[in-house]
């Protein structure tokens, strides 16, 4: 479990889903029994103190949870977030791509490929020109083979999966997207996007746990007067 702090207040936690019940208990012995409601994003917890947990559906989980119960169902939520399903994974920075396919826990499709990419160079005039248009060149090689890697892994099993999950850097992620070939991936893209450093094989295996978190928005109550 991670946390950190949450623009505006509060902090995000990321909760395995097989460990997501018993910190919904620690949160109620904490705050009291909580008031459950339901959300656009999930489940809204309330405790009687004025704490507050927002409990964001993993991704792929939206179809399990369309028709909730007027006051929350958090049983069904539970049972919603540690169902396995498949999780189609894109991570990406300039010079590197790694792509996978998760089943439940398990990582059961994966690729890694990487092209070198020029660094920037202090050096101006002509030469500084040049560099910057080598680096474009490579830049631009390197998004043309990320986008090849995905339609020959990821693209044949857009049908069995319930959801993209993209990490890295958003501007390379969203420009491999952006090729209509892979429009039905992009059609499952979850809103996550996972902080991860250059993808490697071992960055993808940690990048399936992360996908299938539960993040959950804690607020703690308001300090007394």
């Amino acid at each position: 479990m991670s946390s950190r702090p949450a623009a505006g207040g509060g902090r995000w936690v990321e909760v395995d889903p097989a460990r997501l019940g018993r910190w919904v208990e620690g949160f109620a012995e904490r705050h009291g029994p909580p008031a459950v409601t339901t959300e656009e994003y999930g489940l809204l917890l309330t405790g009687p103190d004025g704490a507050t947990a927002e409990l964001h559906a993993p991704p792929g989980a939206a179809d399990d949870l369309a028709a909730p119960p007027a006051g929350g169902d958090l049983p069904g939520f539970l049972a919603a977030a540690v169902a396995p399903r498949r999780i189609g994974l894109l991570l990406a920075r300039k010079s590197a791509v790694a792509v996978g396919v998760a089943a439940g826990e398990d990582l059961v499709v994966s690729k890694v490929d990487s092209r070198y990419v020029q660094g920037r160079t202090a050096a101006g005039g002509w030469s500084q020109h040049r560099f910057a248009r080598r680096r474009d060149n490579q830049a631009k090689a390197a998004l043309g083979e990320a986008v090849e890697l995905a339609v020959r892994l990821l693209l044949p099993q857009a049908g069995t999966l319930d959801a993209v999950v993209a990490g890295g850097d958003r501007r390379t992620v969203d420009g491999i997207l952006a090729d209509r070939r892979l429009a039905p991936l992009a059609a499952l893209r979850a809103d996550r996007l996972l902080d991860v450093p250059e993808p490697r094989h071992a960055v993808l295996v940690a990048a399936v746990t992360a996908a299938r978190a539960v993040r959950v928005l804690v607020r703690d109550p308001a300090p007394a007067d």
